[in-house]
């Protein structure tokens, strides 16, 4: 008989692996603390990397009570091992790593490591060096994945944007988010959460739950939590979440009328609304697309009008 066997796939229970990631004053913490929260945690410990950040929290609405690991200086991995471990002997059930990004870009991080080996022992020859910090990022990381607490994990996210020519006028336009933390992170979790600033709403670039399906993007509540706990305790959730019932349909006759008077100021405003009303199902992306022609058109009308002024 080989040493391999086949049997058929099942479902267990598990700890949740959960990454959140967004760009300062995203909500990651907040939408941690709030799945936490929904997960029904007995004990949340937050390791904090972030100068205190998290007290900040404590007593707002919504937000559970949980303890906090202040994490200072150096982000070594080896560190952040030993803040998990703490936050386990302390009977934490889920633990939320506030932020994984130190361990990367931080002082006394893998980056900063890197260039300090490669200096003392490899005559600045970094390639040299990886070889030494590679497998203690890895250990880090194993140790998330070997927790005996359900991990919800935050990083800081950088807006790529890129300058296109749009009918002869340069815009800039947003590509998307990246962690930063080393490439392929998100492979290690089950669930990717990037959080965007308009309305806190989160769309899942990974999840294996099928909770956050659809790619639409969605809030970060306390029943998704719930759903998610079923699921990682074998079960199956009873029932997509629940999501507010958005404000009635906007107008959009009314809006295009609006548009065809506008000031250029105005516009600017209007098209960050724009964003928000169709996250939130306001509008579809036929009227999104109708209502930005009509904008791009009114601004045209302006600055050919202030050009022959």
């Amino acid at each position: 008989m080989g040493k391999f066997s086949v049997r058929d796939a099942r479902r267990s229970e598990g700890k949740a692996r959960i990454l959140i990631s967004s760009p300062a004053g995203g909500g990651k913490t907040f939408g941690a603390l709030t799945l936490a929260k929904g997960m029904g945690a007995k004990r949340i410990v937050l390791i904090d990397t972030e100068r205190k950040s998290s007290d900040k929290y404590q007593g707002a609405t919504g937000i559970p009570e949980f303890r906090v690991i202040e994490f200072d200086p150096p982000y070594t991995p080896e560190n952040y091992c030993e803040a998990i471990e703490a936050a386990e002997q302390d009977g934490a059930d889920v633990i939320i790593v506030d932020s994984t990004s130190h361990e990367w870009i931080g002082k006394g991080g893998c980056l900063e490591l890197v260039d300090e080996i490669a200096r003392a022992k490899y005559r600045g020859n970094s390639w040299s060096a990886w070889s030494e910090i590679t497998p203690r990022h890895r250990a880090f990381i194993d140790r998330m994945l070997a927790s005996t607490a359900h991990i919800i994990a935050t990083g800081r996210a950088k807006t790529e944007t890129a300058q296109v020519d749009d009918q002869g006028r340069k815009r800039v336009v947003k590509l998307g988010m990246k962690t930063e933390q080393r490439d392929g992170i998100e492979y290690e979790f089950d669930i990717v959460l990037d959080v965007v600033h308009d309305g806190h709403f989160a769309v899942a670039s990974k999840d294996r739950t099928g909770i956050f399906a659809g790619g639409d993007p969605k809030p970060i509540t306390t029943e998704t939590g719930a759903l998610l706990a079923a699921w990682f305790s074998g079960g199956e959730p009873a029932a997509k979440p629940r999501y507010k019932t958005p404000p009635p349909a906007v107008n959009v006759d009314e809006v295009l009328a609006l548009i065809s008077v506008s000031a250029l100021a105005p516009l600017v405003g209007l098209e960050a609304k724009v964003v928000k009303r169709f996250a939130a199902g306001e509008i579809t992306a036929d009227q999104r697309d109708l209502i930005r022609a009509a904008i791009e058109a009114r601004r045209n009308q302006l600055d050919a009008a202030e050009v022959g002024a």
